[in-house]
């Protein structure tokens, strides 16, 4: 930070050298002069007030002074004879204080600045690096090379997914237009099942459709359009049925002719009709008749008076006791 200083204003940072006392009395003996003539025994009510008494003491006191070491000379002579034209003009932007930090890159391809995770390029994995941060900008620097800036972020993370490798890159690139295109090189039973997947909610779809295109690259594109056709005919185009259908290997055996019921294609793994009343206890027979059964059946009712008999007889047990008491 104070080498930027020094570069900013175009000064020269000379450091004395160590164990030699005569490299710098003459600039450390100015300090209790400026000290005891200017400081001591003044008060200021505000910075411009302070700033006009230093100009009108440099000018009517310091710098009409006479000065042993330029022979006797005042500083202000000297200054505008040989200085005032060498002098830089100052820069037009103001100095910005940047902080510097060391980090390591994570396998993950970030780095740590403060509260915040940057990625660097995925080539720096595992080695360090400096880090400049400044209240807008975060710019990250191996063996003195830019590699990567970011925008400032108080907590987080940043990401640049170009710094990913090749191969990341391309799976961060799988959009939905990509996904329909290189479902219509599989086939079309891989692109009816992609078109519904995509066809509503494409944002919450979207890794499903590229992880079943994905299982190319470790099954034979004939065998992933074997088995969305066989997850089309079951009724429960997934990635979870697709890549169970290949798991299992059952994408080469044929689909059966009558899988689809009325439970209005519904997921696979829901019980179909005939286990819906599979844990049903049924009822015991008996041979023993009931009481409805006991009834004289064998002459067929002539009028009113045998069907007041049938009532009489079909009445529960309860209702007679009753009457003969």
């Amino acid at each position: 930070s104070y080498g930027e200083l020094a570069a900013h204003y175009g000064v020269l940072v000379d450091p004395a050298r160590r164990s030699k006392p005569k490299d710098k009395p003459r600039v450390e003996r100015q300090v209790p002069y400026v000290r005891d003539s200017f400081w001591r025994g003044r008060e200021f009510t505000s910075l411009q007030q302070m700033r006009a008494e230093a100009l009108r003491w440099c000018i009517q006191v310091a710098g009409s002074r006479s000065c042993r070491p330029l022979g006797g000379a005042k500083p202000l002579d000297v200054f505008t004879a040989l200085e005032a034209e060498a002098l830089l003009p100052l820069p037009r932007k103001p100095f910005v204080l940047a902080t510097w930090s060391t980090a390591k890159v994570g396998p993950d391809i970030h780095a740590k600045v403060g509260k915040t995770l940057y990625s660097i390029p995925w080539r720096y994995i595992g080695q360090r690096v400096d880090a400049r941060s400044t209240p807008t900008v975060v710019q990250i620097f191996h063996n003195g090379q830019l590699i990567a800036t970011h925008g400032r972020k108080p907590s987080g993370k940043q990401t640049d997914f170009g710094h990913y490798p090749p191969e990341k890159i391309a799976f961060k690139m799988r959009t939905p237009v990509w996904c329909r295109q290189r479902a219509a090189e599989i086939g079309p039973a891989c692109t009816e099942v992609i078109d519904g997947l995509l066809a509503v909610g494409v944002l919450f779809r979207l890794r499903a459709a590229q992880g079943i295109l994905g299982l190319t690259g470790k099954y034979p594109v004939e065998r992933v359009e074997a088995a969305c056709a066989k997850a089309i005919a079951v009724g429960d185009p997934s990635y979870r049925t697709i890549k169970g259908i290949l798991t299992a290997g059952t994408d080469i055996e044929p689909a059966p002719e009558h899988t689809r019921t009325g439970d209005g294609g519904a997921a696979a793994f829901l019980h179909g009709p005939s286990q819906l009343f599979a844990n049903v206890i049924p009822m015991q027979k008996t041979s023993r008749p009931l009481a409805a059964d006991q009834a004289d059946t064998s002459q067929p009712p002539a009028g009113p008076s045998a069907t007041t008999s049938d009532q009489r007889t079909i009445q529960p047990p309860s209702a007679t006791r009753k009457r003969n008491r």
